[in-house]
């Protein structure tokens, strides 16, 4: 039987479905202190043990997209705030993800919880 976490990442369609289970594989390759989790119906990542990021799929754009826990700290142009206070979100290309965006983004998130 599979835990909820796992049926998430299966029941995406294709590229969506794929390009999920990367950006869950690569999230966690990050640093050693980071672990999964499923909270609040979803699959969140956590840093040393406090929220660093999510993975979902935005409504409108029907776009996979990393919410960023503490995103409002970060300025990029490719974040976007949305009506969120704190949190900040990277629409993903499921077709072409922009791995160097995923990794400054990824890697400047990490330097706060340092």
């Amino acid at each position: 039987m599979l835990r909820p976490i796992d049926e998430y990442f299966l029941k995406h369609d294709e590229p969506a479905k794929s390009c999920m289970q990367f950006l869950r594989e690569y999230i966690l390759k990050q640093d050693d202190k980071i672990t999964e989790a499923w909270r609040y119906g979803m699959p969140f990542f956590y840093y040393d043990g406090k929220m660093f990021c999510y993975l979902w799929t935005h409504k409108k754009f029907k776009l996979p997209y990393i919410g960023i826990v503490e995103g409002k700290q970060i300025e990029r142009p490719d974040l976007l705030l949305e009506k969120r206070e704190r949190m900040k979100i990277l629409l993903i290309d499921p077709i072409h993800i922009p791995i160097e965006t995923v990794d400054e983004i990824l890697g400047k998130t990490i330097m706060l919880y340092i």
